[in-house]
Order: structure tokens, then sequence, then C-alpha cells
């Protein structure tokens, strides 16, 4: 059984799917990125019934009702909040103060994050409450999986957390929404926007005032942010993966050898990424017929061309290597995150103790963040060095100058102008991959957050940057394409290049032609004549494949696992 519960935030729309047989259960411990994209993408979530998580939940909340009533001094709970934590609040104030939290917190600007990245955030909270540390009655963990399951997504802006206090605002949106505050909170409702009242009436729930600490339990902590960081996280070792297709395709259509990526090499300098990346791309040109083979170590001369090929065919695993090697450890930290105790303060219950802390920090997001960025700049400018070389006849031995398919027609410009969309989006990369999480203001609440990660602000930017990246990406496939069917021209006397083509290259070029609806011809290559069409159309269409996970994704299923699995050292 399956059906779909539509999404809308603005302009942005998606389909989220619940099927029942795809649920990710959450027991305050072992979420992976995966399982956070899953829920991001529609999956359900089932909340544990595991009796030692469950107990540990109502102690922390037992705890915190005993010490309200014992006038014991714990921050947020009986005292007030932030730089305000000298003022006492009393067991009669300690509920009122919860709400007041909800009430003084909505104070969030911009546009609205995307359900997905939402979505994901509110996971990661109910995940980190399961802990059982933090005070919160189980009904209110039941309400994120209730949300969840229905298809129900509070509205969150993207200005209004530093990362230090954790996502207080950010938060506050989800908690409010779910907790009915006000019909003003509204959520997103199965692609609808409504109040958050009339949301909670169509789904048979009471509003649910809270209880002394649970608002703190619910605002304070890294969630959001980690949830936006780890689909980013997901994103971006698929467009590395895609990144990888693609150079096999440029590697062809330049007609390198595949000796720069022979183990022997890579045995003596054995960096666990650019082994990776040396492995992988072997395996990516194994079998093609239009790049120059060389893996017995023979010396032989290419007649008038260089003995070896340029850098950034030659050191293409020294270069990856570093950038798959940091994703991955950036999943392992965003990992760590999901599954921790992220507010303050922290409960004991068994040991009857109470610890203030700084949990909620969100420098692994934002460090974490900064770096992703930054290697996503640094991919694509070496998917750009590739392309500089495929356009230009005195490196792209014997192709046409701008990849023109039809040279014989003397006003053809071919990929010139393609090239130039390109290079338009490198410096915006490279701009976003500039750190923000050491660029923090020092005087938030009266010097109380003077220090913070700008995780939140950092993983809203890594998005922007995959966005980015992924209109890029459908340039460079553009480019791999031609540049294979002219290879095949040069050196088969045709242009259909899928005989030519390594077997593992073969699903990607077929996926980039069936999505932008270009039948291979043995007469002509991806793109011929200038006036035949519009490449702003191929663009978009492989760009819309890429978005959707269709196609070419599936083109490269294997390299995406093996990415994924790759661990951190």
């Amino acid at each position: 059984m399956k059906h779909s519960i539509a999404a809308t935030i603005g302009s942005n729309a998606l389909q989220l799917e619940e099927r029942e047989d795809d649920i990710v259960t959450l027991r305050g411990e072992g979420l992976t990125i995966a399982d956070i994209a899953r829920v991001a993408e529609g999956a359900r979530v089932h909340v544990t019934e595991d009796e030692q998580v469950q107990r540990k939940v109502r102690a922390s909340r037992d705890y915190i009702a005993r010490a309200v009533e014992n006038d014991l001094p714990i921050y947020g709970v009986t005292t007030c909040v932030g730089g305000m934590a000298d003022q006492t609040v009393s067991k009669d104030a300690a509920a009122t103060l919860q709400n007041n939290l909800l009430w003084s917190h909505k104070a969030a600007c911009g546009e609205k994050l995307p359900v997905k990245d939402v979505r994901a955030g509110m996971l990661l909270r109910a995940n980190s409450l399961l802990r059982g540390i933090s005070g919160v009655r189980p009904e209110i963990i039941r309400r994120f999986e209730t949300f969840l399951n229905a298809g129900v997504t509070p509205h969150v802006r993207e200005f209004g957390s530093i990362g230090a206090s954790g996502d207080l605002v950010p938060l506050a949106y989800i908690a409010g929404s779910m907790c009915g505050v006000d019909e003003r909170y509204t959520v997103d409702f199965r692609g609808e926007s409504i109040g958050a009242l009339t949301a909670l009436e169509r789904l048979n729930l009471p509003r649910m005032p809270l209880l002394a600490k649970e608002g703190l339990a619910l605002m304070n902590g890294t969630s959001v942010m980690a949830g936006i960081a780890a689909n980013a996280v997901h994103r971006a070792r698929t467009q590395v993966a895609i990144a990888m297709g693609t150079h096999a395709l440029l590697m062809q259509g330049l007609a390198a050898t595949n000796q720069s990526f022979h183990p022997f090499i890579h045995a003596h300098k054995p960096h666990p990424g650019q082994k990776w990346a040396a492995s992988e791309m072997l395996a990516l040109l194994d079998g093609s017929r239009l790049i120059h083979g060389n893996l017995d170590g023979r010396p032989r001369r290419r007649a008038g061309d260089l003995i070896q090929d340029r850098y950034s065919m030659r050191c293409l695993p020294q270069y990856l290597g570093p950038i798959v090697d940091g994703l991955a450890l950036i999943a392992a930290q965003i990992e760590v995150e999901a599954n921790s105790a992220t507010d303050n303060p922290l409960i004991d219950a068994d040991n009857d103790a109470v610890y203030h802390c700084g949990n909620f920090l969100g420098q692994y997001v934002g460090v974490g963040m900064d770096q992703l960025r930054y290697w996503v700049g640094l991919t694509a400018k070496h998917l750009d060095a590739q392309i500089a070389l495929l356009v230009a006849p005195e490196f792209n031995r014997g192709l046409p100058p701008s990849l023109v398919g039809n040279p014989e027609r003397s006003y053809n410009t071919g990929f010139k102008a393609l090239q130039l969309s390109a290079n338009s989006i490198m410096p915006m990369l490279s701009f976003l991959g500039n750190s923000i999480a050491d660029r923090f203001p020092t005087h938030a609440e009266q010097f109380n957050q003077n220090i913070n990660s700008q995780g939140f602000g950092s993983a809203n930017l890594a998005r922007r940057s995959l966005d980015v990246f992924e209109h890029y990406l459908a340039i460079a496939l553009m480019f791999g394409v031609q540049a294979v069917d002219l290879r095949s021209k040069v050196a088969h006397g045709h242009y259909d290049s899928r005989d030519s083509l390594s077997p593992a290259s073969l699903p990607l070029y077929n996926a980039v032609r069936r999505v932008t609806g270009r039948p291979v011809s043995a007469d002509k290559p991806f793109v011929f004549n200038d006036g035949e069409q519009f490449l702003d159309m191929h663009v978009a269409a492989i760009h819309d494949d890429l978005v959707e996970g269709g196609e070419i994704v599936s083109a490269l299923r294997d390299v995406i696992g093996s990415i994924e699995a790759h661990p951190a050292h």
C-alpha cells in the first residue's frame, strides 16, 4: 500500500512518499544519514516501545516535577533564561515560563525552509528527547511521530538562529505549531498552508500546554541545523558520485589514459579517499575503447602528444581523495549530532542529578557545513579544468573547438555559450565556500551567547551551494556526452559512442540522452547544428532529473552506494 502526500512551500514543490513498509524507528540512538534522508523524503517514523527507553523518559520528567515542587535551583526551570538566569521563577510560574518561551521566540524572518529540511529537524528533535535526559512527557515525543506520519510540517523561517543555544527560534516554530500555541503559527498540511489550531483540529489532537522544562527541551538544541546538514551530506554524496561519472565521460572524451589509476601508484600513497577515487575511476573506465589503455606499465609514447596526461586527469585521485574523506568525516560527525542530547540542562534521574552544559552549541554542524561547501567548490573547479581542456583544440587531442558538432557550418559556435554559463556558476560556488562559523557576533543576548556556531546559517548555505552545483553538473554532463560522441567520430568514424564507451559509463550516457530527448545517431553527435535546439532546454531537463533523483542518479547507484559506505578515518 502506498499513497503520496503533496507538500508545497512557496515556489518549491515536492512529493513526500509515505510507505507502510518504509518505517524508521526512533530510540534515541542509531539514526544514520540515510535514515534521516528517508524520513525527510516521506518515510514514516515509529517511536520505540522499548520499556528501558520509555522508563528513562518518564524518570526525567518525574525528576523535573519533584525539582519544581522542592524549589531546586535549575536553569530554565526555576530560573529565567539566558542572561536573566539570575532571576528566580516560582513553582507556580514554572509552566508559564515554558509557554511564554514559545510566544517570545516567534521572531524569525526570511523565506520558509523546504519541507524536507523541517521534517529532518523534527525527526532529530524527537530522537534527542528519546535519550531520556531532557524532562519531557512521552506524549510530547509522540506528537512528533503524529505530525511526521500525517505529512504536517510547521513553517520555519531561514533567519533566526545563531547556533549558540541551538536553534531556539526555528525550534520554537516547530514546538509552537505542534502544541497549538496560536493560529498564527502555521503549517504545511499536505501541501496546504493553514494555521496550527486548524491543523490540530484536523488531526483530532488537543492543544498541549507545556509543563516545566518542556519548552526549553523542545527549543534548546541543534536539531534543525543538524537535519539540514544531514540532508546536505546525503545530497553531496550523490553529487560527488555524479561528478565521478561525469569525469569518466570527460576523460574518455579527452582520450585520457587509465594508467594514472593503477593500484600500484596509490598503494604507495594510501590515503583512503585517494585509493577510493582511483579504484572507482579505474572501474568506470574499464572496457572503454576511447581511452589510451596502459595498465601494464610498459613505456609507450602517443605520437605528437605528451607522454602523460595533464594534471586534471592524472591527479584526479589525489585531488578528489580529500573531498571523499572529508565528506565521510562530516557524515560521521552529523550522525553523532543526530543521536545526541543537545539541550540544557541534562537530567541524570538515576543518580538524582542535573547538569548544566553547552551541548546545544552547533559547532560541529557549523564547521562541517563550512567544509562541505568548500568541497563542493573544489569538485566543480576540477570539472571546470577538464571542460577547459575539451573546448581548446590545442589541448583536446583532435576535437573541434568549443565541441562544435558540425564544423562544416562555419558559423556554428557549439558549446561556447554553455561554457560561459558554467563559468558564471564557478564564482558563486567559490563564494559560497567561504566559512561563516568564524564570523560570529559576540554580543548576543546580554553577552550570554558570546560564542556561537552559526551552524543553522552554514547549513542553509550548504543547501544553496548544492542547489547551484546541480545546475553546474547538468552543464558538465552535456559536455561529457558531446565529447564522447565527437571522440567516437575521431576514433571510429561515426558518432554513435555506445559501442566505444566503458560499460560503466554507458548507463549514464543513455540516461542523459533519454532525459534530454536526444536519440543516439551514427550520423550526428548529441548537438550537431546550433539551430536545431536551445541548449538551455537540455540543461533544464538534466537539472530537473538530478533534483528528482531520476534516471541519471539511478545510473550511478553503485558509485553512490560506494561513497556512502566510505568510512571516516
